[in-house]
């Protein structure tokens, strides 16, 4: 069982440190990225809506939902989400430097893969979709179409 204090605080103090490198060294950035916020992203968002992850690296979907909905979870600190194949179910977050995190979109895959319909898939075989045009998209998912979030 997850002791839900001290992944925050340790997912707390690891932004501190983050900000104090930067304060040592001005104008370099240690922003964690790659796997690292992958991994934290998908520890956050199977705490907070209580999923069941899947081994790191699954292909297509990082997590179960108690209703058996197979759920993409993508964490990012950039402008941006990329996605490779239209998931079942999506939660996009932005981790924040305190440890908790932004809903940006929660709701069917299908209506963020809409976005690509008729582009050509880029080299790198992911799609790129901006946080702001994922914010918008997710006014219009209704509440039942969505991974409900723990009290």
């Amino acid at each position: 069982m997850m002791n839900h204090g001290k992944f925050k605080k340790l997912v707390e103090k690891l932004y501190s440190t983050v900000s104090e490198l930067e304060e040592v060294f001005p104008g370099r950035h240690f922003t964690p990225d790659g796997h690292m916020v992958g991994s934290i992203g998908e520890c956050l968002v199977a705490d907070a809506y209580s999923l069941e992850l899947m081994t790191a690296s699954n292909k297509g979907f990082d997590a179960i939902c108690p209703k058996g909905r197979q759920v993409e979870i993508k964490a990012t600190q950039s402008k941006s989400a990329a996605f490779r194949s239209e998931p079942e179910q999506a939660i996009v977050i932005k981790i924040l430097p305190t440890g908790a995190f932004e809903e940006i979109y929660n709701g069917p895959g299908k209506y963020v893969w809409k976005e690509f319909e008729g582009k050509k898939l880029p080299s790198n075989g992911q799609y790129q979709i901006s946080l702001n045009k994922l914010r918008v998209i997710n006014e219009e998912v209704p509440d039942s179409e969505r991974v409900p979030r723990n009290a």
